[in-house]
């Protein structure tokens, strides 16, 4: 489409990043976008921007600066009624102005043009862009204003005005004061570019890079129902996806984890055009399933990657980025709407790691979902309307429904936030990453639990899931400079179970997972036994039977929401610790721990001594589980086939036998889990003293061994390490158990095969790290909450021995 020429008009496609300073930091982006990125396949909305030129024009003709300097001299930010009065004075002096008659031609020119492409029907999205906008340090989040769905002449002239009079809002005023930018040097271009219909469809968020901890090699997408201002402002608990690059660039295609949100309501249009929005609650159908589908989730996320590359080679260094999409219920095409670089995360120092741990327990209030890592306490403040703003005090924290831009001088001055509502994209989160604060979000009802007054702790430490509990908790805060910290010779891996604390914890000094444990995985995202999800017809109890049918309402059958759920807890930790070894235990429980499961009473035996009973390898084979085993291996084959994740290898735990290891390994084989084949390695837990006598044996059939510091004691010593009674027997450190272990770290190293540790020995014991090191362990699997303390011990015993790594 040919475009008439104009002064204060540029189409997206005449524009680039370095065009910030005409159309601000909004514009250049969808401009950068539309001319490099469309040809690749990405849609963008086409627009054209109207320029800061224009905005100065605007003022110049009308005389207006002279009164806006008054209108803003010897201002008080901290005065929160001087600075509505003299900001709303601002605005009227800006809106009054008016728009002159020549810039007035040229926007009628090019929305005419622009409808010439879309058709009569077209609607815009009219949207403010500064030309301080999106610098690394500053995200304007949600300062200035935008319309949507503005149709006709009239309402495009009035929207526009609106637009650059928002460049006085309260917010917009206190936001450029608090980070160093000039009143009258920043200017404001306003953006005009098709309406995305996604208030019949969906909208949402993208981050390329994990928001709560800046783990790099993931694209996390939020979306909900309707307009995105919900998912923004927190208005609604999101669905969220995850998506790992590494392997999506090797062309596996495959969602790495996904959590069903709330979506409580959907923002629509009203009657009146652009100046009216609602929103309307959500069907209970819409609530129980995602707004996304797979195929759609991973699109978005083939784009976000591919404007992430993009703007990285512009940048000449990874520049991970914040970018808003639509989904268009008529044409039902996926649309990226604003990309701009993430602010917060990705400044983050990843060498030095910051631990935050509470002294002590309170009584839990709510949970959300954790921003950022830290804790923090103080007297609650529970706000309930922008009115009451004024009574909140330095130092509390703030507990409301959701927050917008208009709370910013609140937010700041909060020890912590907390909110009913919103996901980890939404504005409360954004702005809390900011500033650096603890938030929990999406709590549900914060604002009736907590009073004012209440003295609370907020903690963002223990993974995911935020908590707020009563009292003022004392905490502990350790900094430690990674980049100072030798790697020992001696690998250091660690043990870990749950996926919520994968991407954190992989920052920690490591050598991979020694031990990624199935079992949290099952009992917290899974919750039902695996038979019990197969055969529902020998559950005889309808309460429970309902259970079941609920857990498994998303899926086409139960087996696919076993295998789903199990492959996502595992590739998430796999993910995280990319490339390096996640050696995976197939599931380990007892038969009294199955039979607390969903539906497991009815497939488990009482057992008088479940510890040394039905468990490990001889469940397997067995018929009593062979089904269940061979749902796990399914969902082991698509952590490595279909997500790519070929880091994770296979560990076999409490195999007794020869013969019963090799009916193990064929079941494997015929599952698609053949040894050797893809590069899979199995491990065999060594943890029987019968393991290390025939070590010889199993060394034929397994790629390495793993010592189970705490079964191998019990069974040497004779001790059940569930009996109370003689708990004071049982000791890791006994002469015996350090020879079999010593017997099993020769054996392995001369049948060539790999030895480790992964019981809790060396996380207890720093003389048992010591001696392990002594007599030349391949590895060893350490807690996280131990791992740099015994990497300093490893490596004074190394530098003792002359054995530290070159």
């Amino acid at each position: 489409m040919t475009k008439t020429p104009a002064h204060y008009i540029r189409w997206f496609s005449q524009l680039g990043i370095d065009d910030v300073p005409l159309v601000g930091g909004k514009n250049a982006s969808l401009g950068e976008m539309y001319r490099e990125l469309t040809p690749q396949g990405i849609k963008i909305p086409n627009g054209f921007a109207i320029t800061a030129e224009a905005y100065r024009h605007v003022l110049d003709e009308a005389k207006a600066w002279p009164m806006l300097r008054a209108a803003l001299d010897g201002l008080d930010a901290n005065d929160v009624d001087d600075l509505a009065r003299r900001a709303a004075r601002a605005r009227e002096i800006v809106y009054q102005a008016g728009i002159p008659d020549d810039l007035a031609q040229e926007i009628v020119t090019a929305y005419a043009q622009l409808k010439g492409e879309y058709g009569p029907e077209l609607t815009v999205a009219v949207r403010s862009s500064a030309t301080a906008e999106d610098l690394p340090n500053a995200s304007f989040a949600g300062q200035h204003e935008t319309y949507l769905n503005v149709a006709g002449e009239a309402d495009l002239f009035d929207a526009v005005r609106q637009c650059f009079a928002s460049l006085f809002k309260d917010r917009a005023i206190r936001y450029r004061i608090d980070n160093g930018f000039a009143h009258f040097k920043v200017f404001l271009s306003v953006g005009v570019m098709k309406m995305v219909r996604s208030d019949l469809a969906t909208s949402g968020v993208i981050f390329t890079l994990d928001t709560e901890t800046g783990f790099r090699d993931v694209v996390f997408i939020t979306g909900a129902y309707g307009l995105g201002e919900n998912i923004v402002q927190g208005t609604v608990g999101p669905d969220e996806f995850y998506v790992f690059k590494p392997t999506y660039r090797r062309g596996s295609r495959a969602v790495l984890r996904r959590s069903l949100g709330a979506k409580e309501v959907k923002m629509v249009y009203g009657e009146k055009g652009h100046e009216t929005t609602r929103n309307i609650p959500t069907t209970e159908e819409e609530r129980d399933r995602f707004c996304l589908d797979d195929e759609d989730a991973l699109t978005l996320a083939g784009a976000a990657i591919a404007i992430e590359d993009h703007y990285s080679a512009r940048a000449g260094h990874p520049m991970p980025m914040d970018i808003e999409w639509a989904k268009d219920g008529r044409d039902g095409e996926l649309y990226i709407v604003q990309a701009r670089p993430e602010t917060v995360s990705s400044q983050k120092q990843q060498n030095v790691l910051e631990e935050y741990e509470l002294q002590g327990r309170g009584q839990q209030l709510v949970s959300g979902h954790a921003v950022g890592g830290k804790i923090a306490s103080g007297k609650a403040r529970v706000i309930t309307s922008v009115a009451e703003l004024d009574q909140f005090r330095p130092g509390e924290v703030l507990v409301a429904e959701a927050t917008t831009p208009d709370w910013g001088t609140v937010m700041k001055a909060a020890a912590a936030i907390v909110t009913n509502r919103g996901g980890r994209t939404c504005h409360a989160a954004i702005v809390a990453r900011e500033l650096g604060v603890p938030a929990v979000v999406g709590c549900g009802n914060a604002t009736g639990t907590i009073k004012t007054g209440d003295d609370i702790t907020v903690s963002c430490a223990e993974g995911d899931t935020g908590h707020v509990y009563a009292g003022l908790i004392p905490v502990q805060c350790v900094r430690t400079d990674l980049s100072a910290l030798p790697r020992p010779k001696t690998h250091l891996m660690l043990n870990i179970g749950n996926p919520d604390i994968a991407f954190r914890t992989s920052f920690l000094p490591n050598d991979g997972v020694g031990l990624a444990r199935m079992e949290f995985i099952i009992s917290e995202y899974i919750q039902a036994h695996p038979m019990a999800l197969l055969h529902p017809e020998k559950v005889d109890d309808a309460n429970v039977c309902a259970k079941l049918k609920t857990l498994t309402r998303h899926h086409k059958n139960p087996a696919d929401f076993f295998v789903e759920r199990l492959s996502e807890g595992v590739g998430t930790i796999a993910a995280a610790f990319y490339p390096k070894p996640v050696i995976v235990r197939m599931s380990d429980f007892k038969t009294n721990e199955y039979a607390s499961l969903l539906g497991g009473r009815w497939f488990e035996a009482a057992e008088d001594n479940p510890m040394i009973g039905f468990r490990g390898a001889s469940r397997y084979a067995h018929p009593a589980y062979a089904e269940g085993f061979a749902l796990e291996c399914a969902a082991m084959k698509r952590v490595r086939e279909t997500m790519g994740l070929t880091n994770v290898k296979l560990m076999i735990p409490f195999c007794r036998r020869i013969p019963e290891a090799e009916k193990v390994l064929s079941a494997m084989a015929a599952y698609g889990l053949r040894r050797g084949e893809h590069g899979l390695e199995i491990y065999v837990m060594c943890e029987i003293p019968n393991n290390v006598v025939l070590i010889d044996a199993f060394a034929q059939l397994f790629d390495g061994f793993s010592i189970g510091s705490n079964d191998l004691t019990q069974l040497t010593l004779g001790v059940d390490r569930d009996s109370d009674i003689v708990a004071f027997d049982f000791d890791e450190r006994d002469p015996g158990v350090k020879e079999l272990i010593r017997q099993t770290v020769v054996g392995a190293r001369r049948n060539g095969r790999h030895a480790g540790i992964c019981g809790q020995a060396p996380s207890d014991y720093p003389e048992m790290a010591e001696y392990l090191v002594e007599i030349g362990i391949d590895s060893m699997s350490i807690n996280p909450d131990t791992i740099l303390k015994t990497t300093r011990l490893v490596l004074e015993v190394e530098k003792r021995l002359n054995t530290v790594r070159t």
